[in-house]
């Protein structure tokens, strides 16, 4: 059984005459916390939304190469977006509540899973509510609007509603950038304690996020893997001096040009990479 589960064989993304991502072949390992690093603009979320097909909601988006989500090829002609979509939950930069109760945020996705028996789903409402860490705050006002609670309460809500449609994976971008230190943190802990059941990927321009939750991590520079490793290995000895040019906050353009520049002319001897 493959341990990855999700990984990418020479996936390229553009869109339009844009390259986004460029060979990219990497594995996700499961029920850890994989972080994807790298500056702004660097292909980070375009590799989260190739896992669950969200390019897809981009007219001008070309894909190349193969995404396999449990060794089965997510961008074959046979396969299902909707079970796809219902193996991952989605945690965003932005909590975006449903606009209605409290409740019916979490109850909306077990409904469209077809379980509409009430009983059942004031338990599902309920046990992920308590699994966001959550439910204490709003168990007396659950069928209140979910815009009047605090962002971070906000992000909380969103966590449980992806949790409820029992995913498998959860994918999360940036999603504690909008959030103040506290509340960053209790999302912070709650993946710790999930990890154990779920796969989870996390993008993140923040290193010291990163370092602190990362079993695995995958660095991009310029739609590009540079490293890709144990995540204790990657903060404390990088292989790559682009890896630690960035782990130190230094600027890389220069580093990257000569690095493929070097790259090339081993390509045109026939050294290979």
């Amino acid at each position: 059984m493959n341990e990855n589960h999700i990984r990418t064989d020479s996936l390229t993304v553009s869109y339009g005459a844009q390259a986004a991502l460029s060979d990219v072949t990497i594995g996700i390992p499961k029920h850890k916390i994989t972080a994807i690093i790298g500056p702004s603009g660097c292909g980070k979320s375009t590799l989260l939304r190739a896992f669950n097909r969200l390019l897809d909601l981009n007219d001008d988006v070309v894909i190349g190469g193969k995404v396999y989500v449990d060794d089965a090829d997510i961008y074959d002609a046979s396969a299902s977006v909707y079970d796809l979509r219902k193996k991952m939950g989605l945690l965003a930069q932005k909590p975006f509540p449903l606009p209605m109760s409290i409740y019916e945020n979490v109850a909306y996705g077990v409904r469209i899973h077809n379980n509409t028996d009430k009983k059942k789903i004031d338990g599902i409402v309920e046990h992920y509510l308590k699994e966001a860490n959550l439910w204490d705050e709003v168990k007396d006002r659950l069928h209140t609007s979910a815009s009047k609670l605090s962002i971070g309460q906000q992000q909380r809500l969103c966590l449980a509603r992806g949790l409820a449609i029992e995913p498998e994976i959860i994918l999360c971008d940036e999603p504690t950038s909008a959030l103040d230190p506290f509340s960053a943190e209790r999302i912070e802990k709650k993946l710790m304690e999930l990890k154990t059941r779920y796969t989870i990927v996390i993008v993140t321009h923040n290193i010291q996020q990163a370092a602190k939750l990362a079993d695995y991590v995958i660095f991009l520079y310029y739609g590009k893997v540079v490293e890709a490793g144990d995540g204790d290995a990657i903060f404390k000895a990088p292989k790559e001096v682009m890896t630690q040019a960035y782990i130190k906050g230094e600027y890389l353009d220069e580093i990257w040009v000569t690095r493929e520049a070097r790259r090339a002319k081993k390509i045109e001897e026939g050294e290979g990479i």
